[in-house]
């Protein structure tokens, strides 16, 4: 199975897709609560399903429709989920306050980190030695797992929730986006062990909620999904400072600003909460709370597919894929 693509939301189901075809091949029901994040392990053996206090693992290439593992151990709704590089951990953010690593063949918890506020997101650095949360209250945290302890509190506005945080696949940058529509960038830099965080930009990418951001796998490009109705991708520009040695070292003539808009997909009826982007960075899967995901080709803006099957909000998407999508 070379591209593995699924969904889930309010429906109570996950549906696994023919990328090419928009034809649902797998429907697994989810009856326990909602489905809020998906995830697939790197091996594609395994999704990571995040509900409402636990998190359950399917096994992708199984017909059996039960969970092979549930993580229980969350008092609410888990918002965030990632795999280790090698499958061997996994991580989970919640609403619960808490940021929780598992161990995925017993299911036991290896760490508990506490936020104090509702966790909205959850991610792994490339280095796999750090996590990257954000919170209800305002705040990015940055945990050190070799070091176990909060690093670095970064609070970009004030009691203003941040719903995304992303980091780039080579982690050279850090993005979060927040309740005003606000997208915040942070050169990371490691110097010694220690990762240094240097603020690149601020901009407003919408005028209503952020509600996923994410950085492409060549870090080319910024997409971020909103309550607006639509999804904005982003130019990471290879002149952009977050790519110069010195913060004082601006281009001539360049102000140190925003990501220029490249270009912004209209055709969502409703809020959209999730994407994806294909492993080649040229097509990026959304899922919209109008009951459908798209398949977009960033080229030419237009929707290659539509996935109907859902009869309530979707809200999440996975996909792997090792192929482009053509």
């Amino acid at each position: 199975m070379s591209v593995i693509l699924c969904t889930a939301g309010y429906d109570h189901t996950i549906r696994f897709w023919e990328a090419l075809s928009g034809i649902c091949s797998r429907t697994i029901q989810h009856p326990d609560s909602q489905v809020n994040r998906l995830c697939i392990s790197p091996d594609k053996r395994f999704l990571a399903a995040a509900g409402h206090h636990s998190v359950k693992l399917y096994d992708i290439k199984s017909t059996n429709p039960n969970p092979v593992l549930t993580f229980d151990g969350h008092s609410n709704n888990v918002t965030g989920v990632a795999f280790h590089c090698e499958g061997k951990w996994m991580v989970t953010s919640s609403e619960d306050g808490t940021v929780k690593i598992w161990d995925t063949r017993s299911g036991s918890i290896q760490r508990n980190y506490s936020h104090g506020k509702p966790v909205n997101d959850v991610v792994i650095h490339p280095n796999q030695g750090e996590l990257i949360s954000c919170d209800r209250g305002g705040n990015v945290r940055i945990w050190d797992l070799g070091e176990n302890k909060c690093t670095h509190q970064l609070i970009p506005e004030d009691d203003v929730s941040v719903a995304s945080v992303t980091v780039a696949s080579d982690g050279s940058m850090l993005c979060a986006g927040n309740n005003t529509g606000n997208v915040y960038v942070w050169r990371m830099i490691q110097n010694k062990d220690v990762t240094c965080l240097v603020p690149v930009t601020k901009f407003l990418a919408h005028h209503q909620y952020i509600t996923r951001i994410l950085l492409s796998p060549d870090v080319r490009h910024l997409a971020t999904c909103s309550a607006d109705h639509t999804a904005r991708i982003w130019s990471v520009d290879p002149t952009h400072p977050h790519n110069v040695t010195s913060a004082d070292a601006l281009p001539a003539n360049r102000e140190p600003n925003a990501f220029p808009l490249e270009t912004t997909l209209h055709g969502h009826q409703r809020w959209v909460w999730d994407c994806a982007f294909s492993a080649d960075s040229a097509y990026l899967v959304t899922a919209c709370s109008d009951h459908y995901a798209r398949l977009w080709e960033l080229s030419s803006q237009s929707i290659i597919r539509q996935y109907n099957g859902h009869h309530r909000g979707a809200v999440c998407v996975a996909l792997n894929d090792y192929s482009e999508m053509r």
